[in-house]
């Protein structure tokens, strides 16, 4: 299942938390605080892992499936996997150009990959190594903003445009500020003497950076270039827009002409309504448990939510995050009804692991456990898996700690 022979140093990376358990030792404490964690307690981290042990896929014997291929279509395009990349901010410091290595990755991989709106690599840049790319759009507070950033996604190529809708208010912070984790960065001692105890990092990625293409800066939230990440003015963009309604999404779809995805959906109305809005498809997401620290894992709504717009109307394509680190978990989604499935944060560790070859080991790690497992359930395709059955699990086994999340 892999596209290429891993590097020596990754062939003992067996599974996605492999690079979890790797990049810790690689990342600054700040750094790696603000991939792997979520908002105040954690609970809804948490219950992104816990979910999955609630189900149990039961598998069907003595059916022939030597021929069995995950290739999966959406949206009237062939991928070679049922799951893409998430988008992940600031995925260049966490490793150089981090948004290249992943865009190439996924290429290379024959899958999807979404970038983020904000990114520290220009929006212009990825899209050249990587034309099927998607671009995650937080959309600025003002429509004098708005419109000119969609000109510009429209302008560099892409052709789907995902309009998160779950961060108009920001978050707690409190884990990354205990971490010594900011934005805008603030230089501070211990951030300096976290770098230098991981001088891997230091010189690999940030030095590297420096030397080669200046400080980083949010390049794509607006129209025009944001501020360094080093800066005051960064807390200022990325401030609350907790003015955006569906008066203001009805206005963005009628002004972006590709396909419009909605990520950040859990509500049943939310989803009917994007859809009668004009979404061409859904993201059900709680953001990797970095926003509201009280809600359902994405799989906990999935079903009524496809029950829902099957019920109402044209049933558009459903996809799903949050919490995937197992073939066996996106076997899980696709089996309740999810049309597709997205992966963040163990991509964004391999890429600190071993840039583009740690991403694309990643990614074949985890197309080989959904080709292992769909065989195992006796199926040979990923349209069959719509049709398998799940039990609930009544034992509630404890996850041990955070790598399982």
């Amino acid at each position: 299942m892999m596209s290429r022979k891993p590097l020596r140093r990754l062939r003992r990376l067996l599974s996605l938390n492999d690079f979890e358990q790797k990049a810790r030792h690689i990342l600054p404490r700040p750094v790696y605080a603000y991939v792997a964690g979520g908002s105040e307690d954690e609970f809804t981290l948490g219950d992104n892992r816990r979910v999955f042990q609630e189900y149990g896929l039961v598998s069907r014997m003595l059916r022939e499936v030597s021929k069995r291929s995950i290739k999966t279509t959406l949206f009237g395009q062939e991928w070679a996997a049922p799951f893409g990349i998430a988008p992940m901010g600031l995925s260049a410091l966490s490793s150089y150009r981090g948004d290249l290595a992943l865009t190439r990755a996924a290429k290379q991989a024959g899958i999807p990959m979404v970038v983020s709106g904000t990114s520290m690599v220009r929006m212009e840049e990825v899209i050249q190594d990587n034309p099927d790319a998607w671009f995650q759009a937080y959309v600025p507070g003002d429509l004098e903003r708005t419109l000119p950033l969609l000109d510009r996604i429209k302008t560099a190529g892409y052709q789907t445009l995902v309009l998160t809708v779950d961060t108009f208010l920001g978050a707690s912070r409190e884990n990354q500020t205990r971490a010594g984790f900011s934005t805008p960065l603030r230089p501070s001692l211990r951030l300096a003497w976290d770098g230098i105890l991981r001088p891997r990092w230091l010189f690999g990625t940030f030095f590297r950076t420096l030397l080669k293409h200046g400080m980083p800066h949010f390049e794509n939230s607006f129209a025009v270039r944001g501020a360094p990440i080093i800066s005051q003015n960064a807390a200022r963009d990325h401030g609350s827009k907790d003015h955006m309604d569906w008066d203001r999404f009805a206005l963005i779809r009628r002004h972006w002409q590709g396909r419009l995805i909605v990520k950040g959906l859990l509500h049943v109305d939310d989803c009917r309504m994007a859809r009668d809005l004009g979404a061409d498809g859904i993201i059900v997401s709680n953001h990797g448990g970095r926003q509201l620290d009280a809600g359902p894992s994405p799989l906990r709504v999935l079903p009524g939510i496809l029950e829902e717009l099957t019920r109402t109307g044209p049933r558009i394509p459903v996809m799903i995050d949050s919490g995937f680190r197992r073939g066996d978990d996106v076997l899980k989604a696709l089996a309740l009804g999810a049309d597709f499935v997205f992966v963040g944060r163990p991509f964004n560790f391999a890429s600190s692991v071993a840039g583009q070859a740690g991403v694309e080991h990643a990614i074949s790690l985890l197309k080989a456990e959904v080709h292992r497992g769909l065989g195992m359930m006796g199926y040979n395709a990923i349209s069959e898996v719509r049709h398998a059955r799940l039990d609930r699990v009544l034992i509630d086994l404890p996850l041990m700690g955070r790598e399982r999340r």
